[in-house]
């Protein structure tokens, strides 16, 4: 199975210590990597990324869809699967939906991760992510996986029961979930729990934080205001040895106390989703590592 088929498949649901260790490798193999659209990711991606790792491209109100859209295109044409993230604030109406779907349909991406945006004021008529995957079914659903966001530490501007309402909402239009960035295994499985014994089934990739610097890990967390992990790093400089190892923060005790909760049969937890903040060749050199310990 390639990986751009995974956000629609769950993990096998296996038990003992064989079996959480098969499905923490099939959740590694089926891995998605998460990149932010600088001058020099193309040239990282290409030279650090296997293309059968699949791939999804920030948005920021600063930089604006274009440079999101034109990087998913030329991704994709190095033979990546490549899904933008679209964000409804950001777009002003339907014509420049039809123009944006338009132009990555005719780049072949047929993925895209559906989010509201961090704007402050919508640029036209879709105020939330829910509004803009309603246009999209209106329009013939053109695509073939759509994300939604999960926040298991909640959201920074919207209350937590409006938070899950809209994603029991949301649901209906999507094929898989991506969770936010949370540092806590535990909180991230009870939230899944919560969420599928709420009727929303879809498959849920769990965001992690790549093999990042602990300086950039910090900066980037504080600065996009993810929920009580990032503040608790923020706050708390003397507990940092708990979460980073000298020469930067490693993946595996999150990973590790995630284990557990895959391939059980309350959860609906199917993989990882990587923010790489750009960091991608010890992202990948981690993976890798990570895959070869579990084959032995």
């Amino acid at each position: 199975m390639s990986v751009d088929e995974a956000p629609g498949r769950a993990l096998p649901r296996l038990g003992g210590r064989a079996g959480r260790r098969e499905a923490l490798a099939q959740a590694l193999r089926n891995a998605s990597y998460e990149v932010l659209p600088f001058t020099s990711t193309e040239e990282k991606v290409v030279a650090h990324v296997p293309r059968d790792v699949a791939l999804t491209v920030t948005t920021t109100e600063a930089k604006g869809l274009g440079p999101t859209l034109d990087l998913a295109e030329r991704l994709s044409r190095h033979g990546y699967s490549a899904a933008p993230h679209l964000a409804a604030r950001l777009v002003r109406d339907d014509t420049h939906l039809t123009d944006i779907v338009a132009q990555l349909r005719e780049a072949g991406i047929d993925s895209v991760f559906v989010i509201g945006g961090d704007a402050a004021e919508p640029a036209g008529t879709f105020p939330e992510a829910l509004t803009l995957l309603e246009r999209l079914d209106a329009i013939g659903h053109p695509f073939r996986t759509v994300g939604i966001g999960g926040y298991p530490e909640g959201h920074g501007h919207i209350g937590d029961v409006l938070i899950e309402q809209a994603l029991e909402r949301k649901a209906p239009h999507a094929t898989h979930v991506i969770t936010q960035l949370c540092f806590d295994a535990e909180t991230t499985a009870r939230w899944a729990r919560t969420v599928g014994a709420r009727g929303v089934d879809l498959p849920i990739r769990v965001g992690i934080p790549g093999a990042v610097s602990r300086q950039k890990l910090v900066r980037i967390s504080a600065g996009l205001g993810l929920g009580q992990s990032a503040r608790f790093l923020k706050k708390q400089q003397s507990m940092f040895w708990r979460f980073f190892l000298p020469g930067g923060y490693s993946p595996n005790r999150l990973v590790e106390r995630l284990t557990p909760s895959f391939g059980q049969p309350d959860n609906n937890l199917a993989g990882f989703h990587v923010f790489t903040f750009n960091e991608l060749e010890k992202t990948e050199a981690w993976r890798r590592a990570r895959l070869a310990e579990l084959s032995r």
